[in-house]
């Protein structure tokens, strides 16, 4: 079996930590984070149906950059049967998620707090039903592009890890990185664009929360959201 691309490259750009976290949820870092961690095999592919106990019958979604994890475990709470795993180094961030999976008893999550790169190079291919990338950071300085998460590396760690016919999900409220983004998806093998009229990018999905920072982006910049499909391989 062919080893998973770039084991131990590692690039997380931007804050790790914020402002200190109070008592509690620096013991849900302490305690809870090391049970729901995700760790990557020394050698070989991770199998992420063994993530996960048997009731979570539905396939797994992947959340790349779950900022406070708000879209996150409302997709938990209400497909409890789908494992889901949410990438986001950013320490306060995954303190705000592992505050709502304690609370609602989410069986069904798992995290991962480095590099998503990692970890899409470490799952099987065709293990993903559903990949979201909300609100990532536009890096809208010229020489701060290469550092987006959608770019044609990853739209390639992307395409092998989604099954076919899974979903794309990805939204901005920046107009420059909603065009980078569609100028690198479009000529992609691996992509549909579901979108058949402005209301498919203009809108959300009914199963696509709103989240505080949506709330906040609306008072400025209208936000896109992209829908697309993962094409059938031949």
């Amino acid at each position: 079996m062919t080893e998973p691309a770039e084991r131990s490259t590692r690039t997380v750009y931007g804050r790790r930590h914020g402002k200190k976290l109070r008592p509690a949820r620096q013991a849900l870092i302490d305690d809870l984070l090391p049970r729901l961690r995700v760790e990557l095999p020394a050698a070989g592919y991770l199998d992420p149906a063994q993530l996960f106990p048997s009731a979570v019958t539905a396939g797994l979604w992947l959340e790349i950059g779950f900022g406070a994890g708000e879209h996150l475990a409302w997709q938990a709470r209400n497909h409890p049967d789908t494992g889901i795993i949410g990438c986001e180094p950013f320490i306060n961030g995954m303190a705000a998620l592992l505050s709502r999976v304690a609370t609602d008893d989410l069986n069904n999550v798992r995290v991962f707090d480095d590099d998503a790169r990692l970890l899409m190079n470490s799952l099987t291919e065709a293990s993903v039903d559903r990949l979201f990338v909300l609100f990532p950071d536009p890096w809208p300085k010229m020489r701060h592009h290469k550092r987006r998460v959608v770019n044609s590396e990853t739209l390639d760690a992307m395409a092998r890890i989604l099954s076919d016919g899974a979903e794309l999900r990805l939204a901005t409220d920046h107009m420059g990185y909603c065009r980078w983004m569609i100028e690198h998806i479009a000529p992609h093998p691996a992509f549909e664009w579901l979108a058949r009229g402005p209301n498919d990018w203009r809108q959300r999905l009914d199963d696509w929360p709103e989240t505080r920072y949506e709330s906040k982006a609306l008072t400025g910049s209208k936000p896109v959201f992209l829908h697309y499909r993962r094409r059938p391989r031949a």
